[in-house]
């Protein structure tokens, strides 16, 4: 059985599903590493411009596989410290791959979010949630700290640190009509046509210039991490002037308005 699935249902939008709904897709090593070399392959694929992230059943991702975690990747001979090290290695590198891939990642939620689950949803750009899905950073429901795979970094910066504080240390549910109002997803929508709206949203980002869609997810990831306005106006400065400079997207987007079509960017001088 094929733990990931991954469908062109158009040409530009890449859907990458998680399949494994009887554990919840749980994250098993043998979910995240096919997982991983799918999300890799996609990040080459040029013909991709967005990817809509999902999960299989009733679950978009129920965090760790409590019954069987399975077995990583090139691991023998290790001792057990260094065992849980590559393991948690290959863990971040999921979460920090979403972040890097060129093409811009929406989460459809179709169900339950837990543990790394969240934060599977949290590392993608854009989230969207089914009318039924919910959300709970669980870790500290286990007898954990609640603070895995970048949640403590991530989750303050999309709910505010007050509200990132009582998720995590109260365990509780966040259902997906309170995850819209906090700002944890963009909007909630039916269940039938959660992944229609994230395609959708995807062909929409493939509409435009490649650069210009590349160097607004970079600037936004980045924007997390500035220390200061000013520098941070710089970075977004240098972006703008780069596809301005090098493309002719402005002056077709002018001539596209006067001319009452839709744009069609090159990328090109």
């Amino acid at each position: 059985m094929d733990f990931v699935l991954v469908d062109r249902p158009v040409p530009e939008v890449a859907v990458v599903t998680l399949n494994r709904p009887e554990r919840m897709n749980a994250m098993a090593f043998d979910v995240v590493v096919p997982l991983l070399a799918q999300l890799e392959a996609i990040g080459h694929d040029t013909t991709v411009r967005a990817v809509v992230l999902t999960g299989a059943g009733r679950g978009f991702c129920s965090g760790a596989d409590q019954e069987s975690a399975g077995r990583p990747p090139h691991v023998e001979g290790l001792t057990r410290p260094t065992y849980a090290l590559r393991s948690m290695e290959l863990l971040d590198d999921l979460v920090l791959t979403l972040r890097r891939l060129h093409q811009p990642v929406i989460a459809a939620v179709n169900g339950a979010a837990i543990g790394g689950g969240l934060c599977l949803a949290l590392a993608c750009d854009i989230r969207v949630a089914a009318a039924g899905a919910y959300f709970r950073a669980a870790g500290i429901n286990n007898g954990l700290t609640a603070s895995e795979l970048g949640l403590s970094y991530l989750l303050p910066r999309a709910v505010g640190s007050s509200r990132a504080s009582e998720i995590m240390l109260t365990g509780r549910d966040v259902s997906a009509e309170e995850a819209e109002r906090i700002g944890l997803v963009s909007r909630t929508v039916e269940s039938g046509v959660l992944l229609d709206e994230a395609v959708a949203l995807g062909q929409r980002i493939a509409t435009f210039s490649r650069p210009g869609v590349e160097l607004t997810k970079r600037s936004l990831w980045a924007g997390m991490d500035s220390s200061s306005l000013e520098g941070h106006m710089q970075l977004e400065g240098m972006g703008q002037l780069y596809v301005r400079l090098l493309t002719e997207n402005f002056e077709e987007a002018t001539r596209a308005r006067k001319e009452g079509r839709p744009a069609k960017f090159t990328d090109e001088r």
